[in-house]
């Protein structure tokens, strides 16, 4: 097992069997290796680890087996060279802006992006001299027009949070490419089960795995996945400097979780095709946002890029704000919460939580009004999730 090229597999047989090299106590199930250090053969061995002349495990901090088999596993459903893990979805995408970007420097992300992804590159990056400008996911014209020489890269997210915007990855790769910038896709709603950024062309894709690759909201995590050069120039140096670490207990959960992700997307994808479908023919809706739908601006596009149409619905409430509340609020078993990814359902208000911290005038560029709704569609049965809306709608 410890030898086998899990290349030659689909997806399904990566997710649940590889990364795991066996012990001499010739285990089933990985174990947790939870040790924060290790004993070398020798003073010579103690070197050449440090060194990096031979492989083997030198501190947890950024070398730890448990850590080590999420990494290849999800590297291999991402078809990627090499994955470095972190402790949360933000560190992943800190590391990548820390391991590439210097002062002078410039960026261009999309609108449609996690608000603290925003606030990282305006608030945080912004403060050591790295510019970034902000532009529609979907016009390729205005990415386009907001490079300059000193663009670094474009990160996006596709589908957005939480409007399920499409972008055009190969499309935009072909852009950055050309301008000698890399191009960087945050795949955290589709997950490799969906889609896979690298083979359109993408540099790096990022993961929250604290969302659908947990699956069931236990654990905080991320990942980069990337080409073995990008991560052993860029990204590791600062992976074992900064020690934003994935803890062995949360790559082992994590672990668990992959084994049983493609299932999970599946079921996720049908339940939130159905909800949308429904929610199109209720009074006071005014507006759906699914990439499954034919009325979906990138439908087209979401049905060649992507396997199946994502986990997520948003919708826009006739009535603002108050309706929005009141629709959540009159939810029994829904869960009000504002992560995302679980078996549970999960509804929220993007305007005062994921999206709260921003202008209004930056909500308003990137499409966020007041009566926006955005759900998590969880596993349980669609109809009791329909009847549990229906107390609000």
């Amino acid at each position: 097992m410890n030898d086998t090229d899990w290349n030659n597999y689909a997806l399904e047989t990566q997710a649940i069997r590889a990364g795991h090299r066996r012990t001499h106590e010739d285990e089933h199930s990985l174990p947790i290796f939870t040790t924060s250090s290790y004993v070398f053969k020798n003073a010579e061995d103690a070197a050449l680890r440090f060194t990096g002349k031979i492989p083997g495990n030198i501190y947890s901090r950024f070398t730890n087996p448990t850590v080590n088999a999420f990494q290849q596993r999800l590297a291999l459903m991402e078809k990627g060279e090499r994955c470095l893990a972190f402790a949360s979805g933000m560190a992943a995408i800190m590391a990548v802006g820390m391991g590439l970007l210097k002062a002078g420097d410039h960026v261009v992300c999309s609108r449609g992006v996690f608000g603290n992804t925003v606030l990282l590159f305006q608030n945080y990056f912004g403060k050591f001299g790295v510019e970034t400008d902000f532009v529609d996911l979907v016009d390729i014209t205005a990415w386009q027009a907001a490079i300059k020489p000193n663009t670094r890269f474009l990160f996006l997210e596709t589908p957005s949070n939480p409007l399920t915007d499409i972008a055009d990855i190969a499309a935009l790769a072909d852009l950055a490419h050309q301008h000698g910038s890399l191009l960087i896709v945050d795949n955290c709603f589709c997950t490799p089960v969906l889609q896979k950024p690298l083979e359109l062309g993408a540099d790096i894709v990022i993961h929250s795995a604290t969302k659908y690759i947990d699956g069931q909201g236990r654990c905080v995590g991320g990942a980069v996945v990337a080409s073995d050069e990008i991560i052993e120039k860029h990204i590791y140096p600062y992976l074992r400097t900064g020690g934003a670490t994935m803890s062995p207990f949360n790559a082992w959960i994590f672990l668990a979780g992959l084994e049983t992700l493609s299932l999970r997307m599946k079921a996720h994808c049908d339940n939130a095709f159905a909800l949308a479908q429904w929610l199109e023919q209720q009074a006071g809706v005014a507006k759906v946002y699914y990439p499954g739908l034919a009325s979906h601006g990138q439908h087209e596009l979401a049905k060649r890029q992507q396997s199946h149409f994502g986990g997520i619905v948003s919708f826009e409430l006739e009535g603002g704000k108050d309706h929005a509340w009141r629709l959540i609020d009159a939810t029994e078993m829904i869960s009000i919460t504002a992560n995302l990814g679980d078996i549970k359902t999960t509804i929220t208000h993007p305007a005062t939580t994921t999206h709260g911290r921003l202008s209004p005038e930056a909500r308003a560029a990137a499409g966020i009004k007041e009566g926006l709704v955005r759900i998590s569609v969880g596993l349980e049965n669609i109809d009791d999730i329909k009847k549990d809306l229906l107390k609000g709608l």
